[in-house]
């Protein structure tokens, strides 16, 4: 079975967690995320319909993943980051996004992820132009494939809520 490395999500939280590890300059000039601070009705409704198909549907038993995963179970509220650690936690949850929904699905729910995908890679490129520069990624530790997806696919929802409060600003 295919693993991947320690997720870019985790580096940002124990980036965040030093403090200084990443700038608290500026966001950088090409920087344009206002179009995500009211996120559309029907891509909130695409990115839950696709969420509500992977729980429910046949695509994925999600009951079967033992997943030790806690990368969207924080104590901490995006909001409550620095402006910049803001952007860069949206940028990490953006790739490892749309790096789970590109994986391989059945045609049914590939179907279902076509418009969440295109709404999350266009939005990845946006938060790309507010980071001047990404970490390198971790590679201590690994999880599953399937462990990873299930997790991003459920917590989906928050991915859109915490790119709406970097989009919002100081007023998330």
């Amino acid at each position: 079975m295919l693993h991947l490395g320690l997720s870019p999500l985790l580096v940002l939280m124990l980036g965040v967690s030093l403090g200084a590890a990443f700038p608290h300059d500026t966001l950088g000039k090409d920087c344009r995320l206002s179009q995500y601070q009211h996120i559309e009705r029907e891509q909130r409704q695409a990115v839950d319909r696709m969420r509500q198909e992977f729980q429910f549907g046949d695509e994925q038993d999600v009951t079967t993943h033992k997943c030790n995963t806690k990368l969207f179970h924080r104590k901490w509220k995006a909001a409550n980051l620095p402006m910049p650690d803001r952007v860069l936690l949206v940028e990490a949850e953006l790739n490892l996004t749309t790096a789970m929904l590109e994986l391989p699905a059945a045609p049914g729910f590939a179907e279902v992820c076509r418009v969440p995908l295109d709404f999350f890679t266009t939005a990845r490129e946006a938060v790309r132009g507010c980071v001047s520069a990404s970490p390198e990624p971790c590679r201590r530790g690994s999880e599953s494939t399937a462990c990873l997806r299930a997790t991003t696919i459920l917590h989906v929802l928050q991915v859109l809520d915490d790119l709406r409060c970097a989009a919002l600003q100081d007023k998330c």
